[in-house]
């Protein structure tokens, strides 16, 4: 009998290098000014109208085809089961690391997908308003594994997922203020049943020991149609997390309000040796244990050079 072998080189990804992935755009208009894509950027970020049309506009005209797809298939279930079922939003999680550019890639995804015809409706949630408060934290002996999966009220983020998919409408998902660095009590946003819904969050990929009984939907990757993880390596990750540190020093940092206040009396050399502390300690951990494990989870990866452009994209085959 023959043996047979798993070659090394085979791989779940289909590779493209920028320029191949930009000709997948196929000349589709692009439909965002460059006025537009100024206020999608993050202050750390270096996107531009090159990075949106090469890389998120061949992306975006993926997931429109996807989502149309989406709702063909429906379309034949609804006639197989005879019932009027109203359609669920297609959901896309995006993962990736601090700094690395999450909530950047959410809003061109959500600008440019707003376009398509097919999906006019386009909205996002961030995972941070599921953090546990600060009082639990602080009193589970967690505030230095804040963004940790165990950080998370994960029966209410899986909670509103479940809701999501189920159709319900509106579904509220809490509020978290970056200033006070907590969940604000008693304030939502409201979801009302979008055609796409992007959940944005460090570990939105992660997995667990599945529930014994086999009831529960055990993670929040199952509830996603499609997956995105942002990749950058860890000396540049921490670059930019120290560069942002500085740069929110000088702005969010000088509120009076702000959580970080403190660290605005910084200078430059202690500023840069507290924000490495603080990537050393608690960000590097994170990602080393429990975000990098999930990129091979992802339905694409976007890797990221020195200079926040996307050099490489990867495509998990159908």
């Amino acid at each position: 009998m023959m043996e047979q072998r798993t070659d090394p080189q085979v791989s779940p990804y289909r590779i493209f290098h920028r320029p191949d992935w930009a000709a997948l755009r196929a000349d589709h208009p692009m439909t965002l000014s460059p006025e537009e894509v100024a206020t999608l950027r993050s202050m750390h970020d270096r996107l531009d109208m090159k990075e949106v049309e090469d890389i998120y506009l061949p992306l975006s005209r993926l997931l429109a085809m996807y989502l149309a797809a989406a709702q063909r298939l429906f379309r034949a279930q609804q006639s197989f089961l005879g019932t009027e079922d109203s359609k669920v939003p297609y959901i896309i999680g995006v993962a990736g690391s601090v700094a690395v550019g999450k909530s950047t890639s959410s809003r061109v995804l959500q600008a440019l997908l707003r376009r398509w015809p097919n999906t006019p409706k386009v909205d996002i949630v961030t995972t941070d308003g599921f953090l546990l408060p600060n009082a639990v934290l602080a009193r589970e002996g967690l505030m230095e594994k804040k963004g940790f999966p165990e950080s998370y009220d994960l029966p209410e983020l899986l909670r509103f997922l479940s809701g999501i998919k189920a159709g319900l409408r509106p579904m509220r998902a809490p509020i978290y203020s970056h200033i006070v660095y907590d969940v604000v009590p008693n304030e939502w946003i409201e979801i009302d049943r979008p055609d796409i819904l992007i959940v944005e969050g460090l570990n939105v990929l992660q997995t667990g020991r599945p529930p014994k009984d086999g009831k529960a939907v055990p993670f929040v990757s199952d509830f996603f149609d499609f997956s995105v993880y942002i990749d950058a390596t860890e000396d540049v990750l921490e670059r930019w997390y120290v560069e942002r540190f500085l740069a929110l020093r000088m702005t969010a940092f000088r509120d009076a309000m702000s959580y970080f206040h403190r660290y605005s009396r910084l200078s430059d050399e202690e500023a840069v040796t507290t924000a490495k502390g603080i990537w050393n300690r608690i960000n590097l951990v994170n990602l080393r244990e429990n975000i990098l494990p999930t990129r091979q989870r992802a339905d694409l990866i976007l890797t990221k050079n020195e200079h926040h452009s996307i050099d490489e994209v990867a495509l998990r085959r159908l």
